[in-house]
């Protein structure tokens, strides 16, 4: 063996552990595609028509201050040109599958009522979720919002937790796309006792594969301990693989800062910091980051809609810019701003995008020099864009010569339908 075998083996042997908890806590992209929203509805108003009835409002109320491309240029400040390549998929998108990912909320939205009251809510919506995933109308994504684990709320939250997953695995209906989120976290033993939780509740139910769950980020002890360190990242960790997200609450940690209720928003600097830090502790996990919710809504005269359309566009278009793919969506007029601000988002980056990955996979002259990580970018911008329905994968195909498995493959993704 030569020296330099020698201390190849030595070193390997030196850094094992390190290798070993690196690809642990850092396995990278989970594989699957990342929803651009999440809808939050109200445990009692939950129904088997709310997706059609959601879609039916949107496209009202776009049909009412944005009838055409033109309109809609004129009410959201955009080009022409990119107005008239995003409408009709708008449209097209609005009635095929206007709800990505639905949360049936038993938190906030919900309040507090009488344990009777609750638990009837709970049955009949865990029921009528179970229906609509059986006969195909349920959104791709869907779960449920529980009261937080804090002393107050915890019994509750976990008694509506366990009717919920009992109903589901009663009918058979726990599947792909089921997740659970655990509100107003405040410490990494609320995050571990989640993990115990669902643990005793599967075994009781016969729940054979592990539920997810994802942490709403709505404190500051969430982001800053009192010791000093980034609780969310040690969460994740105590998640035991079970976190899938992590999602901004945008009023309850503003609130939380003394921030008076005129400056609370998305893109206020304690906003920017929190998400920053989340950005960076979710990062090489595979777990997901949301970004949070506008409560200015689109209703009223058509001044008051397209104005709310516009700061809605605009916030979703940041939060996209900053690397953020997701985020809340409170009311059926919040759709179409929404998806436009989306789907405008991925068609603007489209052709240099495909362009770059043309290059990089068949060669030919470019003014850029990618390096792997950056085609990796590259391809998983393009392929969220086919994912949501912003890009085509005809187009795909004829702007950078590669098909939709190479695509997936060089975003280090499994294979994904277009929406």
């Amino acid at each position: 063996m030569s020296h330099l075998d020698d201390l190849v083996t030595r070193l390997d042997g030196t850094l094992a552990d390190a290798d070993a908890a690196l690809a642990s806590s850092y396995p990278g992209d989970r594989g699957v595609r990342q929803p651009v929203h999440t809808v939050y509805v109200p445990g009692d108003r939950y129904t088997a028509d709310l997706v059609t009835e959601w879609s039916e409002d949107a496209r009202s109320v776009l049909a009412l201050h944005g009838r055409s491309a033109i309109e809609i240029a004129e009410a959201l400040d955009l080009r022409p040109s990119l107005a008239a390549e995003v409408y009709d998929r708008v449209t097209a998108k609005l009635e095929r599958e206007p709800i990505e990912d639905l949360r049936i909320d038993f938190e906030d939205g919900y309040g507090n009522r009488p344990d009777v009251d609750e638990d009837a809510a709970v049955v009949q919506a865990a029921r009528t979720l179970a229906a609509t995933v059986r006969d195909g109308s349920a959104p791709p994504f869907r779960g449920i919002r529980i009261k937080s684990f804090e002393a107050p709320t915890r019994h509750r939250g976990l008694r509506t937790l366990d009717l919920f997953l009992g109903e589901l695995a009663a009918a058979g209906r726990i599947t792909d796309g089921f997740v659970v989120t655990l509100p107003k976290v405040t410490s990494v033993e609320q995050v571990a006792a989640m993990v115990t939780a669902l643990e005793a509740l599967e075994e009781a139910h016969g729940i054979t594969t592990p539920v997810p769950f994802e942490i709403q980020v709505e404190t500051p002890q969430a982001i800053l301990g009192n010791d000093g360190t980034a609780l969310v990242a040690r969460m994740i960790t105590a998640g035991a693989g079970r976190v899938t997200g992590l999602h901004y609450g945008t009023y309850d940690y503003s609130a939380s800062l003394g921030v008076a209720a005129a400056y609370q928003s998305m893109e206020h600097p304690v906003a920017d910091h929190a998400k920053d830090v989340m950005q960076v502790a979710a990062a090489g996990t595979g777990v997901f980051v949301s970004d949070g919710s506008t409560n200015v809504l689109p209703v009223g005269d058509r001044e008051a809609v397209r104005a709310a359309w516009r700061l809605h566009l605009r916030l979703v278009r940041r939060s996209l810019s900053r690397g953020i793919y997701q985020g809340w969506d409170l009311h059926p007029a919040q759709l179409p701003s929404r998806y436009v601000a989306t789907y405008s988002f991925f068609r603007e980056g489209l052709e240099t995008a495909a362009a770059r990955l043309r290059a990089y996979v068949h060669g030919g002259d470019s003014s850029y020099l990618d390096e792997p990580a950056t085609a990796t970018a590259l391809a998983a911008f393009v392929l969220r864009g086919v994912e949501c329905g912003a890009v085509g994968v005809d187009e795909v195909d004829k702007l950078a010569g590669i098909d939709q498995r190479r695509l997936a493959e060089l975003a280090k993704r499994k294979v994904a339908e277009p929406a």
